[in-house]
């Protein structure tokens, strides 16, 4: 069985020799030409130039977007001009961010390319185009710039984020379109007419209610002054006198005037209603010539205005500190009050108005009695309110404050 296995093995091994041996030689020679016949050229990549196709654009967009008008250029929250301002920087270079994504880097430089040609300062002369070339310019450094466009596409969505890196006060300043000036201009003329006109409202008050009470002969409970009595007492002269001088003139006629009148019988109502619309045109005349009141009721003048108060201020600021260190400085040595501080003290104490409204004898009799001691002030005060009431109400108070003193 062995010897068996042994010559079959022998057998294929000398067949496989055989057909080996049998097998036809092949020319090197020709192996090498057909292997250089089917092999094609190496042609090098340097020498080699492609064209990419060109971009497929519609004629419309292509105008509006070489026209680069702002309008197109949409919107992006860029307060502190770090990317493109208020634009967006895809849209300044024609890319529609928001629908079509980022762009590529060639297709960037080939739109800024076309833009940059026709909107350079140096080729166009039109009055917008340094302008347009600018924001062209900015939103291609933006762009081409991976760590800034990366930047910018992020905070296109994240707010917070620009904010924190950039600050969001800038968000409340204002740059005015307008010049500013006019405006100024307009509010301070506003403002002058707006002072004379409050002066002159002011003195008019006054006028009408000093007619009001010499007219209606108004008591001191009423709200009636020495100066409107006087001031009845003057018109009654005057009209007393043109009715003597009508008389003089008219002769019979104004003596039948009279003896019709004396024919109807006239109330003292009526009596009063016409002395009154005879008097009312006098003393607005008289008033009218009273230019100022006192305690800063006056006629309006030019020393009204805003533009004169704001002049006088800082003089005035100035003495009234140079005075009041005088004053604390004389008060720190001891000394006594002068008369010009008797003066100041006792306008302080009653008011500007009831200062400049007294006599000057009033003025002395308020200094003598030291109102800018808060006791006397209240004291004084009670006697201006009882001047004000009529007899009878001035006898009931004193019999009340009698009694109460022999109670006490």
């Amino acid at each position: 069985m062995f010897y068996v296995a042994l010559l079959s093995v022998l057998l294929v091994s000398g067949h496989a020799r055989d057909e080996t041996e049998s097998a036809p030689e092949v020319d090197a020679e020709a192996t090498s030409d057909e292997t250089t016949a089917e092999t094609p050229p190496v042609v090098k990549e340097e020498a080699v130039k492609v064209t990419p196709p060109e971009e497929e654009v519609d004629p419309v967009w292509l105008a509006s977007f070489l026209a680069a008008e702002p309008e197109t250029w949409g919107t992006y929250h860029d307060p502190q001009q770090e990317f493109c301002g208020k634009y967006d920087c895809y849209k300044i270079l024609g890319f529609d961010f928001e629908s079509f994504g980022a762009p590529d880097q060639k297709l960037i430089i080939k739109r800024y390319r076309k833009l940059s040609r026709k909107w350079h300062p140096d080729k166009n002369k039109d009055a917008g185009a340094k302008e347009k070339f600018v924001k062209i310019v900015r939103a291609y450094e933006v762009l081409t710039d991976k760590a800034k466009r990366k930047e910018y596409d992020m905070m296109r969505y994240n707010q917070e984020a620009y904010y924190q890196k950039y600050g969001s006060g800038v968000i409340w300043s204002f740059a005015p379109k307008s010049d500013v000036t006019p405006i100024v201009l307009v509010l301070f003329l506003v403002a002058n007419a707006f002072s004379w006109f409050a002066q002159k409202t002011k003195w008019q008050n006054v006028a009408d209610r000093l007619v009001k009470a010499a007219a209606e002969d108004w008591s001191p409970s009423q709200g009636g002054s020495p100066e409107s009595k006087e001031l009845r007492d003057h018109a009654i002269t005057i009209l007393t006198e043109r009715e003597e001088k009508a008389n003089e003139t008219n002769g019979d006629d104004a003596a039948a005037i009279k003896k019709s009148k004396k024919a109807k019988k006239v109330s003292g109502k009526e009596k009063k209603q016409q002395e009154m619309e005879s008097l009312n045109p006098i003393l607005k005349e008289l008033v009218d010539e009273m230019t100022d009141f006192g305690g800063g009721f006056h006629q309006p003048t030019w020393e009204d205005l805003v533009v004169v108060s704001l002049a006088k201020l800082p003089f005035k600021v100035t003495m009234g500190v140079i005075w009041e260190t005088k004053f604390y400085a004389r008060r720190l040595q001891g000394k006594e009050l002068s008369d010009e501080e008797k003066e100041v003290q006792t306008e302080r104490a009653v008011g500007p108005v009831s200062w400049d409204l007294a006599s000057d004898e009033a003025r002395e009799e308020m200094v003598k009695r030291k109102l800018w001691v808060k006791n006397n002030l209240a004291e004084w005060k009670e006697d201006e309110e009882m001047k004000n009431l009529s007899s009878k109400e001035q006898k009931f108070i004193r019999k009340q404050m009698k009694a109460d003193k022999k109670k006490k």
